[in-house]
């Protein structure tokens, strides 16, 4: 997932915190720019997303072919991203053998201050 012509273009970055869970990060540009001084939210939405699908991924292990496909996803805008960096991380809420549910979450200053969360179901396809 991290690995993809999106991530590239939107130039995310892979890091772990302190529980060694992965981390998204994304360097502000005038590409990721909405109203003035603030962060497009879809460069917010396809980091929760991008997070949520690499954090399942990662669970799934390498050597899983499952490929995960969106179902829904449901994002709130909690406080407006600034120009900075930005971080996301994702929680996996249950993964089956065909679903996964995953919370995701971002911020920039504070992990406790997030500027938006998604509620994302991800169908695993298997051939």
């Amino acid at each position: 997932m991290l690995d993809s012509p999106y991530a590239a273009i939107m130039g995310f970055g892979r890091a772990r915190d302190a529980d060694g869970r992965l981390l998204l990060t994304m360097d502000y540009d005038e590409t990721k720019g909405g109203r003035p001084g603030f962060l497009h939210g879809g460069a917010i939405a396809g980091m929760l997303e991008t997070v949520a699908y690499a954090t399942v991924a990662e669970a799934l292990g390498a050597d899983d072919t499952a490929r995960p496909k969106p179902i829904n996803m449901t994002i709130t805008y909690m406080r407006g991203g600034r120009e900075q960096r930005t971080f996301a991380r994702a929680t996996i809420e249950r993964l089956g053998k065909r679903l996964a549910n995953v919370e995701a979450i971002a911020w920039q200053d504070d992990p406790s201050k997030p500027i938006a969360q998604a509620q994302i179901n991800v169908m695993l396809a298997r051939n």
